[in-house]
């Protein structure tokens, strides 16, 4: 049996809010890297986008590490949205009033792995 190397990705500081990214990668999670890459290609969302950029580092970064892998023998094992910093801006108001209007930022964590032999 292989040795059981998880490959990762980090994108940070993405202005995306993480609840409108979660629900894209809880579709992801635990699915072999080509279906959760046609999974993503065909959704409209930006954060579809996002994952699948930072999803496709993780596969280039497995891919170069081992040169025996595949994209077929890729598995998406972890999915991590979190949240960033929240950028503030002031919106203005009749009256002389303001409201703060918050710009959230999300870090995008994904980790793919190699499907093992004797899963199978």
């Amino acid at each position: 049996m292989a040795a059981n190397n998880a490959y990762r990705a980090v994108s940070k500081y993405l202005i995306a809010s993480p609840f409108k990214v979660r629900p894209v990668a809880d579709l992801i999670r635990r699915k072999p890297y080509t279906e959760a890459l046609s999974i993503l290609e065909s959704m409209p969302h930006k954060g579809a986008r996002l994952i699948r950029k930072t999803m496709k580092s993780a596969a280039a970064n497995a891919l170069n590490a081992n040169k025996q892998l595949a994209e077929d023998m890729l598995y998406v094992k972890d999915v991590q949205i979190d949240e960033g910093p929240r950028l503030k801006r002031i919106w203005f108001r009749a009256r002389g009033r303001a409201d703060m209007l918050l710009r959230r930022m999300c870090h995008i964590t994904v980790v793919v792995d190699e499907i093992s032999k004797a899963g199978e």
